[in-house]
């Protein structure tokens, strides 16, 4: 490691470097949180719902996530880029985070390179513009792992503080999202394949870490354990392997390719190629083992998940704080600067770019990107034709939709409607015999409130399976919203009247297929 990083020549100005590049990007995303004409996605939607209701965990993800959207809306309101705001100032901290790992591992050269090349990174881009889990994810594993390198250097008491801020920091990780579960990983393959690495730990340290870890881990166990670990089974679920056809190549390359654009084309080539060379020519250091012990897990794993099932090409994220310092250090220590600076020139381009589509969506359209973005249109002017029929419609006993995303959005454009006194409340139809999220668990479509209700159908894709379960329909009619020049969202809106589901199938849980009229 490198010892002398905090003195070593430069040190301030490299430090001045990357709080200025962190704080002028972070203005820049601000400027364009608050300028983008772009809706929240429904996912973002469905975690603003949550954080109306804090908990220790909600259906799909823990409490993380919920926390913070409360924390911003309550100071500034509900607006999008209110529910959005933390994501900039969470991958702030991460970069400076960055610098700090990189400058003791390997100096304030790479440190600053480092976080040039994670601040510009095209996922993160995308991460620092959208409320999501990754972000808050990303943020506690990167002090997990500042907390990790500056270990061998703490000495008595710091020592064990430092030991019981890794142990927090990995539990706060565990909070954000379950793919905290790397940092564990990590940790143990560090520890198995290092001798200088075990003669750090000693038992008071780790008692130190495994109990601020478990102190801070526990509430949502508990959680867990009270809602039937639904959490954990819907992580499990989404990683499952069963149920496909097993070796997709095709899904395999469709990730592969997709690391390359999300962690940058010129870095993750660097990354792989590097890994490959340095470790056949065995010189990896160790910092670049440290490094390469957290960041080739989550590539690794989620590389062979793809193969074998699927997999979304930010499940490696857990890698990118480690990915982004071993890149910088490798390519300083070739004296590729060069390529450095191409990295870093060609993704700031990538991030202007993204900024300035994000801000006038038309200007995505024209490059050919609007695909891109049309999960954030259209959902106001959707939930609006909803409310307007539901307010015309005397008697309703509840509005129900079929779409957890529609749900979402609803709930969310539609909160001043239903948050009034005697609206009809926002239902959502159950279409298995088990709850597949957390809109079916808390608000499901029940026969003590269909009486009448208005039905909406997103895209159509359930709508005669969502008819059958009612024992008359009428007033069908079909709203359409143009998402850009190419693509629109239908939504069906119908009266449904006697709400009876039909039995589900005992082997599938699915309703039964829809008669055709002949």
């Amino acid at each position: 490691m490198a010892d002398n990083a905090l003195s070593a020549p430069g040190a301030d100005a490299h430090w001045k470097g990357a709080l200025l590049l962190a704080l002028g990007l972070t203005a820049a995303r601000l400027v364009t949180l608050f300028a983008t004409p772009l809706e929240l996605y429904p996912d973002e939607a469905q975690y603003w719902l949550w954080s109306r209701t804090l908990d220790w965990g909600y259906f799909s993800k823990p409490p993380m996530i919920a926390w913070t959207i409360w924390a911003t809306t309550t100071v500034g309101g509900n607006s999008e880029a209110w529910v959005r705001l933390a994501a900039p100032f969470y991958h702030l901290g991460v970069t400076l985070a960055v610098f700090g790992i990189g400058r003791r591992l390997y100096g304030p050269a790479v440190g600053f390179a480092a976080c040039a090349l994670y601040a510009l990174m095209p996922g993160v881009q995308i991460s620092s513009l959208v409320i999501a889990t990754d972000a808050i994810l990303l943020f506690y594993l990167s002090l997990s792992l500042l907390a990790y390198v500056e270990l061998p250097l703490a000495h008595g008491r710091r020592r064990l503080l430092t030991a019981a801020g890794f142990g927090a920091a990995v539990g706060l990780a565990f909070l954000s999202k379950y793919a905290a579960v790397y940092a564990l990983i990590g940790l143990t393959l560090h520890l198995l394949i290092s001798a200088q690495a075990r003669r750090v730990w000693d038992w008071r340290t780790a008692a130190a870490a495994l109990g601020a870890f478990l102190l801070i881990l526990s509430p949502n166990l508990a959680w867990n354990a009270a809602h039937g670990f639904s959490t954990v089974q819907h992580t499990a679920a989404n990683a499952a392997w069963g149920g496909r056809k097993l070796f997709n190549l095709p899904e395999l390359g469709e990730f592969l390719v997709s690391q390359f654009g999300v962690f940058g084309p010129i870095p993750f080539a660097v990354l792989m190629g590097g890994l490959v060379l340095l470790a056949l020519r065995k010189r990896l250091t160790s910092a670049d083992l440290t490094l390469l012990c957290f960041c080739i897990p989550p590539f690794l794993i989620v590389t062979t998940q793809a193969f074998i099932s699927r997999a979304n090409a930010n499940w490696s994220g857990a890698g990118y704080v480690a990915g982004s310092i071993l890149v910088a250090a490798w390519l300083m220590r070739w004296r590729a600067r060069g390529w450095l600076v191409a990295a870093v020139a060609s993704q700031a381009l990538i991030a202007t770019l993204f900024l300035a589509c994000v801000i006038s969506p038309s200007l995505a359209e024209k490059i050919g990107a609007a695909n891109a973005f049309k999960r954030a249109k259209g959902w106001e002017q959707t939930v609006r034709a909803i409310t307007e029929r539901a307010a015309a419609e005397p008697g309703l006993t509840a509005v129900a939709v079929d779409d957890r995303f529609l749900f979402n959005a609803s709930a969310y454009y539609g909160r001043a409607f239903f948050g009034a006194v005697n609206a009809p409340p926002l239902k959502m139809w159950v279409r298995e015999a088990h709850a597949q999220n957390q809109a079916e668990v808390t608000d499901p479509l029940t026969a003590a409130t269909g009486a009448r209700v208005l039905a909406a159908s997103l895209d159509l894709i359930y709508r005669d399976e969502l008819a059958q379960d009612f024992k008359s329909v009428s007033g069908q009619e079909i709203h359409s919203v143009m998402l850009d020049k190419k693509r629109r969202r239908k939504t069906e809106l119908f009266l449904g009247e006697g709400f009876a589901p039909l039995p589900r199938d005992p082997v599938t849980g699915q309703p039964p297929k829809p008669k055709v009229a002949e």
